[in-house]
Order: C-alpha cells, then structure tokens, then sequence
C-alpha cells in the first residue's frame, strides 16, 4: 500500500511530489497523459505574479505573494530558467488610472514589494514601445517569467530521484473508499493508498465526486496566443498587462525565457480538452495587443497554440481535507506562481490531519541540465571530447546537441515523444518548430529507446509521426 497517491502531475502535482519527497513517505503519482506537464501547466503565460491581483485575504493572495521567492529559489536549485524582469499594468484613461491606483492598494495590503505607480512618461522611460495613448501604469519589479514546463518536469524528476513512483498513462478511473485508505483503478490497474491529493486540474471536479458528494464544479476556459520569433523578443523587456477584468487578467505582451515574445491570451468557455485556435479568436488577441504595444510585428510568429484553465466556481483555489482525500482544485491564475506555497500548504494540512510527516536523513534538492548552447567555449570542447554527441547540432534554430538529447531520454522520467524532448532540451523549439529536426530526433529516440520509429508519437498518445503503408 502507498502512503500517497497523487492525481495528477501537472506544476501542482509535481510541486507536492517534490514537497512530499522529503519525507519518509511511500508516494505514487498517477498521470492520465504519456508525460508530465500535459495540461494547463505547458500552456500558460508563463508568469510568475507578483500577486497584486488577488483579493486581499484568499488563499490566493497569501500563496501567490509567499511563493514568489521560493520559486525562485527552487529554480535556482533545479537549473530551470527564471527572469525577474517586473511587470506593467497599464492604463489607457482616468477610470483605468482608478483602477491602478486600486491595484497598488490591494497590493500593498498583500505584501507584495516595491509596488510602484507610474506617470505616462515614466512608462516610456520603461518600455519605449508602448502605446502613446498610456496615462499610467503599475509597476510590479518582483514578478518574473519562467519555463513552466521545465519547471514542473524538474519537480517531478527530484522528487522520482526521492523515491516517488510516476505512472505515465494512468488515468483515474474508479477510486473506492474502505477502512484506512483507498482503492483507485489507474490505468487499467488497481492500486491502494491511505491518502489522495487530487491535483487533476481540469478533471479534478469529476475525480473530487469519485469520493465525495459534488460541492463544486470546474469551467474550462480557453486562452488563444502568439509565439513570436526572437527578432521580436525586445519589443517588450517587462511584463506588460493590461487592467483585468472579470474574465481574466487580458491580453499581455512579454518576453520569454528563451528570447521569443509572447502575447495573449484570450478568454473563451471550452471542452476540458478543447487546445484548438480559431481565426477570430486569434484576431481578438492581436488586436487587444496592438492597444499594449502597436509595433508588434505579428509577421513573425511561429506558432499558435492555446492552454485550458481549470476555473471553478469557487473564487478562490480550493485546498481542503476530506477523510484523508485532499483536494487540490481550481488553480487557475495565479497557480503557477503560488505552486511552490500550494504544496507548503498541502504538507501542512496532510500533517494537522494525521499524516505520519517523519523526514528522510538524504534529500536530494538539486538538479543539473547542461544547456550546450550556453556553456563557455572551453566547457564546450571539453564536453564534446568527453562525449562527442554533444559535438554535433540536431535543432539548429536552438544550437540543440545530441549529447543533450541523449541525456534527456535517460532522465528519470524517460520521454518517448517528440515534443517531449522538446520540453526537456528546446529541440524543435526556435523558428522553423521542429522542421528541421524533427525527423532526427525520431531517430535518436527509436534508438535509444529499443523501438521502431512507428513507435514514436510527436505529442499525446496516438499522433503517431511515422506509419507503415497500407496496400
């Protein structure tokens, strides 16, 4: 029997694995998709908030504002990478102005630090490109951008090098309560734990009434962006919002950790797994962008892509403890700035509800990822003689070696797509998406992992790349 048994393996799951790693705990992961990440978490903005937004008081707040410096922390640690470049919300008239000001007060009360209000040339000075139709702005310095992805990938690989167990491929199909634990069907297998954390996302409402009765539900909503090409990466250098509203915090335009611009998104009600993008939806967003900055050249782009916030009708995250079940629910923005305090918050909640929390004598808290590309030229020659694969370039957009891939396959959570290997080492990444190198890197992983080319699928299970011809 395991002790825990998390649904779930998106930047909240990943983030109480790692948490829970350190403890002498037996812990399984149970995943649906064929690797970590697949949700919400590698669709996102990619922001880590500065957490003015929240309304004074909720879980929201408090996590948001207290996660910020341990995610940044934990990146350091984990090599995953973070950029504190702050954030602009601006204001495009005096009733806007009044809402800034309203944000800077709610913000102050929060906690957040070094909350500025600024004049519309002040933003200027800051972003040169934004639009002259400005008349002030909040300036957040401590919120940051990230790779989410990585981000929850490298907790989740710490935490399997801790002795957590991942099941890729193992969706949650029937969870049974009886005397001191629970039966869960995952995956077509039958498994037993004395506790849940059920961290399913978008699914979370629909796995919360395996167990319980129904006390709330999720609402999908779809969010639509633009990848820009990095000759578009310093049109903006700071987060740039715009004032929110009910349906979100609006369309931003940002830089990237990896030198790309981003802009979006939207906000539409959807299918729980409804990623698709439309032409006017996509127009929206353009066209909301153009009122941040005008000189965006959305010639540049080279991709569309969209992510689907698991909303709740609860206006607040939802963390709760139920007879040893611990929902983990509705972390919609700002869940993956707050991930590193929602899983502080679920230990101590697994604790005050009688989970035995004895910490392990070894905890491994760090993780290395050679980036070839950023290495001095020195480290370069001496890496490609000790392992001449990393002397030769497969993703050229992203100076992409095949050391690194090669390395990525043999990680603790062993990719077998494509785009998994794009999550871990950028490969298929920059400007032509994979044009170039994908073939090869179908190559590398039938290699190495034993198997044939048909085996190989770009993304989620069943978008198969390679197939044998049909008479």
């Amino acid at each position: 029997m395991y002790d825990v048994a998390i649904i779930g393996c998106g930047v909240s799951g990943a983030s109480i694995a790692y948490r829970l790693s350190e403890f002498d705990l037996k812990t399984v992961v149970l995943e649906k998709e064929n690797d970590v990440a697949m949700g919400a978490t590698r669709a996102n903005s990619a922001i880590i908030h500065a957490g003015y937004d929240p309304e004074e008081g909720t879980l929201m707040a408090k996590l948001n504002v207290r996660s910020v410096d341990m995610t940044a922390q934990l990146c350091k640690k984990l090599s995953v990478p973070y950029a504190q470049i702050g954030s602009l919300v601006l204001a495009f008239s005096a009733e806007e102005d009044a809402h800034v000001q309203k944000l800077y007060d709610r913000g102050v009360a929060n906690g957040v630090p070094g909350l500025r209000i600024l004049s519309a040339d002040e933003v200027h000075e800051m972003e040169p490109n934004a639009a002259d139709t400005v008349t002030s702005a909040l300036y957040a310095p401590t919120a940051a951008v990230i790779n989410p992805w990585e981000y929850a990938l490298a907790l989740a690989e710490t935490a399997v090098v801790n002795g957590v167990e991942v099941r890729l491929n193992a969706a949650v199909t029937a969870i049974e309560k009886f005397d001191g634990g629970y039966r869960l069907t995952a995956g077509g297998e039958t498994l037993e734990a004395r506790y849940i954390v059920n961290a399913a996302g978008v699914e979370a409402a629909l796995i919360h009434d395996m167990v319980l009765p129904h006390t709330f539900d999720i609402t999908p909503n779809k969010g639509e962006y633009y990848l820009l090409d990095k000759s578009e990466g310093t049109r903006a250098t700071h987060v740039v919002f715009q004032c929110p509203s009910k349906v979100g915090k609006g369309v931003l335009v940002s830089p990237t950790v990896h030198g790309n611009l981003i802009v979006g998104p939207n906000a539409v009600p959807c299918a729980a797994q409804d990623t698709s993008t439309t032409a006017d939806d996509l127009a929206f967003v353009r066209t909301m962008a153009a009122k941040s900055i005008p000189s965006v050249d959305f010639r540049q782009n080279i991709r569309n892509f969209a992510g689907v916030r698991p909303n709740s009708t609860s206006d607040d995250f939802i963390l709760e403890c139920h007879d040893g079940f611990f929902d983990v629910a509705g972390i919609k923005s700002p869940g993956l700035a707050s991930a590193a305090a929602i899983a502080e918050y679920v230990e101590n909640l697994m604790a005050d509800n009688g989970v035995p929390m004895h910490k392990k004598e070894r905890f491994v808290d760090t993780r290395e990822q050679v980036r070839f590309k950023s290495l001095p030229h020195q480290e370069r020659e001496a890496l490609v003689k000790e392992n001449p694969l990393y002397g030769r370039v497969i993703c050229r957009c992203e100076t992409v070696t095949e050391g690194e891939i090669v390395d990525a396959i043999h990680r603790p959570i062993t990719p077998r797509t494509v785009d998994g290997i794009k999550r871990r080492c950028e490969a298929g990444l920059g400007r032509c998406q994979g044009g170039f190198c994908g073939p090869r890197v179908v190559e590398i992983l039938a290699r190495e992992l034993g198997c044939s080319r048909q085996d190989i699928d770009k993304d989620k299970t069943g978008s198969y790349i390679v197939r044998e011809r049909e008479d």
